[in-house]
């Protein structure tokens, strides 16, 4: 056991909008995650997803309208809300959710990417 630095984890993380299990919680998985450009719009039927900005900034497209998250900002989207996470730049994420969660939800197609730990 020792302290886990989200700096040198993210140095690690080479593709977009893939993430990487830093830590568990519970039944719960705490991921990192680099990202850029628009991903699916999809959403969780059974579980909340929590967003942090790291680095960067995050827009959330949500049906009521959009949430801007910059560094050090978070934001919770209940589950069953369709979201659609986009990045004008590169922006690094910590989220968490239940484990087992995929990060497409819904939506699956080729951006589905089971998270692995780093």
């Amino acid at each position: 056991m020792g302290a886990i630095s989200l700096a040198r984890k993210l140095e690690l993380v080479d593709e977009l909008w893939s993430p990487r299990i830093v830590a568990n919680l519970n039944d719960y998985h705490v991921k990192i995650a680099k990202v850029r450009g628009e991903f699916v719009v999809h959403s969780h039927e059974e579980t909340d997803e929590l967003f942090l900005v790291l680095r960067g900034e995050l827009t959330l497209r949500l049906p009521t309208g959009d949430v801007l998250l910059r560094e050090g900002e978070l934001f919770v989207v209940p589950k069953g809300i369709a979201h659609q996470p986009v990045a004008a730049e590169e922006a690094h994420l910590l989220m968490i959710e239940p484990a087992g969660t995929l990060n497409t939800g819904d939506a699956g197609g080729p951006l589905t990417s089971p998270a692995t730990p780093i």
